[in-house]
């Protein structure tokens, strides 16, 4: 019997939703830890504090910047 390859077996929608929420997840991971090292460093005297907003903004930027990298890498140029 042969082996078949993921491109052989044809609908492959399943694999892409997949894919796509793996990308989704680990780009949420990634901001969740850029966020709270940047809320670590920020507030490292104690005389400052980091706002939800603030937190949720730090996120966001990161989130978008973890879709361009990854925009870039599966688009190519």
């Amino acid at each position: 019997m042969r082996n078949l390859t993921i491109l052989e077996v044809g609908n492959l929608a399943g694999v892409v939703i997949m894919i796509i929420g793996m990308i989704i997840l680990g780009a949420l991971f990634i901001s969740l830890v850029v966020a709270l090292i940047t809320k670590v460093i920020y507030e490292w005297k104690g005389e400052r504090k980091f706002s939800k907003k603030q937190f949720i903004q730090t996120m966001v930027i990161s989130l978008l910047i973890c879709g361009l990298i990854s925009g870039f890498i599966c688009g190519g140029l």
